[in-house]
């Protein structure tokens, strides 16, 4: 695929570069990752002041009304630096308040970066079937009732405001009756635990025990949830793609230099040919996964449903194929030392790994995939 980068886009994916070369090294990470919320506000901070976090926001809750495509470019440079604020979760959120409608103050507040997101969309039971919700909502007078609970919700603990999602009719699986709700973290009867995930990021379980809601805190219409929550879900997956290559350039990167410099029998070891061989095998899965992220994000902001929902599908699955394995064969390239905690390669391994477990894994995108109605004319 050939694809340019607007002037913009180039000026925003440069400016955090810079950041993360000058204040975000692997040092300084490591110590986010083991401080005890996990997060840094300095890093928040200046993630504000670049205008990374007005990016998603329309322009009318003074954002930048940004692009899928434009997010995508943001996401690659975190991917690469191993970021671990929140900010994927907080776009993530944004859009679920975008596609709703109604929620202009929360956005205005995300904008000025003074309020982090969480979605929460999982259960215990659902795997990655996001409709598969036994939390429920029910009516409160005007407002609503909340409970159930939520697992693995990014950066929950770190969030001012939850999106969740409860079914307020229908039975447990069906894509009907869902709604979905803007909880502030510190409404009573919310109870969170956090804890680290294997990334090194931040992940808490949700309960929700007699929450009331007033009616502004609907997203969207009582009961007519799902398509918000597919297509902000296919947007998150998107842009996790977006992430993933990051990740896998770095890592790519990484793998080069060591074959460059390694040394065995008085040469480097990338003078070998097998190893040259697994290194093409590298590139060519990373062209590809390059390839087909790209091509998810151009068709997230489209209006066509179902040629969204097939290309993401593809995009998850060729990139977590593509990140397993490169992150195999260079932990494997890098020998023993590519699974310690002092390399750079092995935490790009576990983000890589955990990408490809959030908004669904291989099997499920594939079997998405083969059921669009397209691949079943085309069979």
């Amino acid at each position: 695929m050939n694809f340019d980068f607007k002037e913009e886009q180039l000026q925003f994916a440069d400016a955090l570069k810079r950041w993360i070369a000058r204040d975000y090294g692997f040092e300084q990470r490591r110590a986010i990752v083991h401080s005890e919320s996990g997060v840094s506000e300095a890093a928040w901070a200046t993630l504000a002041e670049l205008g990374m976090t007005a990016l998603p926001v329309p322009e009318q809750q003074g954002g930048f009304d940004g692009t899928a495509v434009d997010l995508f470019v943001v996401m690659r440079e975190l991917g690469r630096g191993l970021v671990v604020e929140p900010y994927f979760a907080t776009v993530l959120g944004a859009q679920f308040l975008k596609l709703g409608g109604g929620h202009a103050a929360l956005l205005e507040r995300v904008a000025g970066g003074g309020l982090r997101l969480a979605c929460a969309l999982g259960e215990r039971q659902a795997r990655h079937a996001l409709h598969d919700i036994a939390a429920r909502a029910e009516r409160a007078g005007e407002g609503w009732r909340l409970d159930g609970e939520k697992t693995v919700v990014l950066y929950g603990a770190q969030a001012g405001v939850l999106v969740v999602s409860a079914r307020s009719s229908g039975g447990q699986r069906d894509q009907g009756g869902i709604s979905l709700f803007a909880v502030p973290a510190d409404a009573p009867g919310v109870q969170l635990k956090g804890y680290r995930t294997l990334d090194g990021q931040r992940a808490a379980d949700l309960r929700l025990d007699g929450v009331l809601l007033p009616a502004a805190a609907l997203i969207g219409a009582p009961g007519a949830g799902w398509d918000i929550l597919e297509a902000a879900s296919d947007y998150g997956a998107g842009l996790l793609c977006a992430e993933a290559l990051g990740a896998m350039e770095a890592l790519f990167d990484a793998t080069l230099d060591y074959l460059k410099t390694r040394q065995q029998f008085g040469v480097p070891i990338g003078k070998f040919q097998t190893l040259q061989h697994r290194m093409a095998d590298m590139f060519i899965h990373l062209e590809q996964a390059r390839s087909m992220a790209l091509l998810a994000a151009v068709k997230l902001d489209g209006d066509d449903a179902a040629e969204r929902r097939r290309v993401v599908s593809a995009a998850k699955y060729r990139v977590g194929q593509a990140a397993r394995f490169i992150g195999q064969q260079a932990v494997q390239l890098h020998g023993g030392m590519g699974v310690t905690d002092e390399l750079a390669a092995a935490h790009y391994f576990k983000r890589l790994s955990m990408i490809e477990l959030t908004l669904g894994d291989r099997d499920h995108h594939l079997a998405r995939f083969m059921a669009q109605p397209a691949f079943q004319q085309a069979a």
